[in-house]
């Protein structure tokens, strides 16, 4: 697809947008409903330590990233991209590093200098990209999850 950056806006998320962030998230395999994707954006935008913004083109969706102030007990505080999905048929023309430096600027406001993310090892191109885009990588680790057995959410997200 072939496009002028410039014409490329990039905005706040909103709960009207949860069905596009929805279809965008199954392309990288994320299996949650249209229901589920908008009840997390809600928690998302009443939450003044967490972001999301779209990137539109032609007033379609083509890209999000959502992010969240990190404050930790053992490292100064930053911010942590939580999810950053880019339309398949729009990737490698800039939409990324735009909505990246949309997220800089969050960042730079709240007085922190550092973005940390988390990338699946399976997915070798978004390394390539966030290397040229001056990432580092930091560590490489293994995460844990563990699920309660008998859980059901019984309470809305805070």
């Amino acid at each position: 697809m072939e496009m002028e950056q410039s014409c490329i806006v990039v905005r706040e998320m909103t709960p009207n947008d949860a069905e596009t962030v929805n279809k965008l998230s199954k392309q990288l395999g994320y299996p949650l409903s249209p229901g589920q994707t908008l009840q997390n954006i809600n928690a998302v935008l009443r939450r003044r330590d967490h972001t999301a913004f779209v990137a539109e083109y032609e007033n379609r969706i083509i890209g999000w990233i959502g992010a969240a102030q990190a404050i930790m007990i053992e490292v100064m505080p930053h911010c942590e991209i939580n999810g950053l999905v880019i339309d398949e048929h729009c990737r490698g023309i800039g939409i990324g590093r735009v909505l990246i430096e949309k997220l800089k600027g969050w960042e730079k406001a709240r007085g922190n200098g550092k973005i940390v993310l988390h990338c699946k090892v399976k997915r070798r191109d978004a390394h390539s990209f966030y290397r040229h885009l001056d990432f580092i990588e930091a560590r490489q680790q293994t995460n844990f999850t563990t699920i309660f057995k008998d859980h059901k959410r019984t309470q809305p997200f805070l």
